[in-house]
């Protein structure tokens, strides 16, 4: 029979393990901002240096974006797309994306990590 400290030590190990993840579970190396805000209920939209498109985690062709995202934003009630995009990227991918968002009636946020060493 196990003892209570065996199962509150196994009750620990797995509430570290599955605390660490983050809505954010693609390595996409991502550009700073002093902002923390983060939104909820949103769909996510990532894109890595390599150029390969993510929908929630799901990976998508670019020319099937515009047809996931409606399909996605139809089901939610907040219309926002948040963009997981490498920093690496030029702007125009993200004009692009922004594009296919805008044309569904959402709003478009971009992810950036926090910033820790910003002087005012």
């Amino acid at each position: 029979m196990a003892s209570m400290t065996d199962i509150v030590f196994l009750l620990l190990i797995f509430l570290l393990i599955t605390a660490s993840y983050g809505p954010q579970v693609l390595p996409v190396d991502l550009p700073q901002s002093t902002n923390e805000k983060r939104e909820s209920l949103h769909v996510n939209v990532t894109v890595t240096a390599e150029l390969t498109y993510y929908v929630d985690g799901k990976r998508v062709a670019f020319n099937r974006l515009h047809n996931v995202l409606e399909d996605l934003l139809a089901k939610r009630s907040s219309k926002v797309v948040v963009l997981y995009m490498d920093k690496r990227l030029s702007i125009a991918h993200m004009v692009k994306i922004a594009d296919v968002v805008n044309r569904l009636g959402a709003t478009v946020s971009i992810a950036t990590e926090f910033e820790k060493n910003h002087e005012r």
